[in-house]
């Protein structure tokens, strides 16, 4: 499950894994349940890491960290942001690589985190 929002400094509606930044004292497992809710509406059982990386150590200490979600199920939390303009669009892990592949979903942390997950598939 992806969702497409509007990206301001890029200009472009992206095709993106759930994200967002870490609250304080959140544990980045925490955070990713929560945008997983608050993006799509959905919840997982099982989060499993799948890595920790900086996107940009020339200017920033920002860490990214991606987690897969499985067995997803509708979540009974309604947390939705009113401010936050986004769709979910549900494709096959096939799919999206074939989206990557086109230049379809441009997003790098997206890139590096359906990379991943084929790989662990393999």
């Amino acid at each position: 499950m992806l969702v497409r929002q509007h990206r301001q400094p890029a200009g472009e509606i992206l095709l993106e894994v759930p994200a967002g930044k870490l609250e304080p004292g959140e544990s980045p497992l925490d955070c990713a349940r929560r945008e997983m809710i608050e993006e799509t509406g959905y919840d997982a059982e099982v989060f499993t890491e799948l890595i920790c990386f900086f996107p940009s150590p020339g200017f920033c200490d920002e860490k990214i960290y991606l987690f897969s979600a499985e067995n997803l199920k509708r979540s009974d939390i309604d947390t939705t942001d009113p401010e936050e303009r986004v769709s979910t669009v549900t494709v096959s892990m096939e799919k999206a690589m074939e989206m990557v592949n086109s230049g379809e979903i441009v997003d790098g942390k997206t890139i590096i985190a359906l990379q991943l997950i084929m790989l662990k598939k393999n």
